[in-house]
């Protein structure tokens, strides 16, 4: 058994004593550094093979260190304060560290740097460092270039001058916690890193389109830290769209579930999800519990940092925010504000993203009598009320967007509408949701409810007619009216009033004009176009029937010519017989005559004709 060491006198007041004692007290101490041969570890055990006898154990976590105390007396403040209780064992001191910041490895180093050994200083290890050694007290006061000195200036001369180090040493502070927040080594890191993101953005322009370097670093740390930095970022005068970029970088790698990609019914397995099976199984043990937790704190997180810009962030990663936010049963309150920012920028979103899977809950799941719609229709109701709100206070009369907006609706109407518990009401409430004036052609809606009209057979007659009032035939084009005449699914009145849209669409396509809304002189302008092109057509008739008069002349001077040829070659011929052979020729040249006189009447009447008939297709 190793035996202490004889007791020193203590130190008095007095210089010289003083002096003396500390004279006293290095010599022993450099004996024993000098003693030390080397340090070897045995399971749970660290010791100093030294021959000098070791006086004092201490215990870090389940690590018992047998040295010498005289060393961490000359360096450490806290165990030179401490009373040292005499080992039951008879071997010294004993001496049990409570949560010791670094554990027992950084332990290890700070008994080396006693003991005058050489210290490795790097990223991995000076925040624990500089955490132990404020836990020590090993100032300045007991030793020059003692530790806290010695990590200060590597932290600040050599970790924050590195962006890798930096990054490094902020991960390393997740386990240090609340050392490294009083010491202000997080807040440091924070600040240099979103100096050094500002900087790089700010330098090269614009990186908005491109991955920035320093997105895939920062989306390593932990949600508080990442915080710190974005937060620092903004506040420095980095631009939204950065901001945006890395914090759907960071969403990207933290939420597992976010980048599901739903393809209507056929991407949608009803009941089965496996990413709601595993959180409501999670829910039963302690360990799948905190993993709730925890994404839950990070979902949040990231909502309170958006930047309030819209063009920051895309309206499909809020989209695919809100839907994971649902399944991990996230705040009414953050649900809502997800809802709000999505109505901001509806327009630049697709179906895909706005199918958001109807996730059971617990309560739900254990009733399998109760129908459920397989997409939750109350969200995106929500969501085009907030749209609406918007454009009011706005007052935006965009065409183009409240086209998209149209198409969008009628294309979600339609893929929704094969859900075959999705009630009449909340299809209905949905398609009505948008202003009459939002939509110019009411086809994409035709579409949609013959899509549910052909998913819900079963449906009465006082409840297709009630369905088919939400669209407008006027608004339907040709090919949409043909087809609904025959659709055997649509009920009568419905039909009856497409075909009548049909008939005035073909008598205005028969006039090679669109359909004309009602106006005061639609039908005068109509009638003034037709008589125009009745003239025209007079014109192109008269011209051709002078042209055919000069033929005419033309044939009978050719036939005057043959006529004189022949009375000088057959002036034996009887005078009856030449007679009769001018009568015969006369006689035809009139009947050609006449012919095409008739013709050209004929053909002027026509043009007169369709002049009459038009005018009176217009009065009527």
């Amino acid at each position: 058994m190793n035996k202490s060491l004889p007791a020193f006198p203590p130190q008095s007041s007095g210089s010289d004593s003083d002096g003396t004692s500390r004279v006293y007290d290095q010599s022993i101490i450099n004996v024993i550094e000098a003693a030390a041969d080397s340090f070897q570890n045995k399971e749970h055990s660290w010791f100093v093979t030294s021959q000098i006898p070791t006086d004092l154990l201490v215990q870090v976590q389940d690590i018992t260190f047998s040295v010498h105390k005289y060393p961490l007396l000359s360096k450490c403040g806290y165990i030179g304060r401490l009373e040292l209780q005499p080992s039951i064992s008879n071997f010294g001191y004993e001496l049990k560290l409570e949560s010791f910041p670094g554990g027992p490895e950084t332990f290890e180093i700070i008994l080396k740097f006693c003991y005058g050994l050489p210290l490795d200083l790097n990223p991995h290890n000076i925040a624990a460092l500089r955490c132990a050694a404020e836990f020590l007290e090993m100032s300045e006061e007991f030793e020059d270039g003692n530790l806290i000195a010695k990590t200060e200036a590597f932290l600040t001369f050599v970790v924050l001058s590195s962006w890798k180090d930096t990054i490094t040493v902020l991960k390393c502070c997740e386990t240090l916690s609340p050392w490294a927040e009083n010491l202000q080594i997080v807040r440091r890191c924070c600040d240099s890193i979103a100096w050094k993101a500002y900087r790089e953005s700010s330098t090269t322009g614009d990186v908005v389109d491109e991955d920035g370097w320093w997105f895939e670093d920062v989306a390593t740390v932990r949600i508080d830290h990442f915080m710190r930095i974005v937060t620092a970022a903004k506040a420095k005068g980095t631009k939204p769209e950065i901001i945006g970029k890395s914090i759907m970088c960071y969403a990207s790698r933290w939420l597992p579930g976010i980048d599901a990609e739903l393809e209507g019914l056929r991407g949608y397995g009803y009941g089965k999800n496996e990413l709601q099976f595993s959180i409501l199984s999670g829910k039963n043990d302690d360990e799948g519990a905190a993993h709730i937790k925890e994404q839950k704190s990070i979902i949040e997180s990231l909502v309170s940092l958006l930047p309030t810009q819209q063009e920051a962030v895309p309206c499909k990663f809020l989209l695919k925010m809100l839907k994971i936010a649902i399944v991990y049963s996230a705040s009414s309150a953050l649900i809502s504000e997800l809802e709000k920012r999505v109505g901001l920028t509806l327009e630049n979103a697709s179906v895909n993203d706005l199918l958001i899977p109807n996730y059971k809950t617990e309560d739900t799941m254990t009733k399998q009598s109760e129908q459920h719609t397989m997409h939750n229709i109350e969200v995106v109701q929500r969501i085009m009320e907030y749209f609406l709100m918007h454009e009011q206070e706005q007052q935006l009369q965009s065409m183009p967007a409240k086209s998209n907006i149209s198409k969008l609706m009628d294309n979600y109407l339609a893929e929704i509408a094969r859900d075959p518990n999705l009630s009449i009401t909340k299809f209905q409430v949905l398609a009505e949701a948008l202003p009459e004036n939002a939509r110019t052609c009411d086809d994409g809606l035709y579409r949609a409810i013959d899509t549910y009209l052909k998913t819900h057979p079963s449906l009465s007659e006082h409840d297709r007619r009630k369905l088919c009032k939400v669209m407008s035939c006027e608004k339907l084009s040709l090919d949409a009216c043909t087809h609904a005449a025959q659709n055997d699914r649509l009920p009568l009145r419905t039909v009856v009033q497409v075909l009548f849209s049909e008939q005035v669409k073909m008598r205005a396509a028969m006039r090679e004009k669109e359909p004309i809304e009602s106006g005061n002189n639609s039908e005068q302008e109509a009638g003034q176009t037709s008589t125009e092109t009745d003239i025209i057509a007079l014109k192109t008739e008269l011209e051709n029937v002078k042209a055919n008069m000069a033929e005419l002349q033309r044939d009978y001077s050719q036939l005057q010519q043959e006529y004189e040829k022949l009375n000088k070659h057959h002036k034996n011929i009887s005078a009856w017989s030449i007679g009769w052979k001018k009568i015969r020729v006369s006689s035809l040249f009139n009947r050609k005559i006449d012919g095409d006189e008739s013709s050209e009447g004929r053909q002027r009447s026509n043009p007169l004709s369709k002049i009459s008939l038009t005018r009176r297709q217009s009065i009527s």
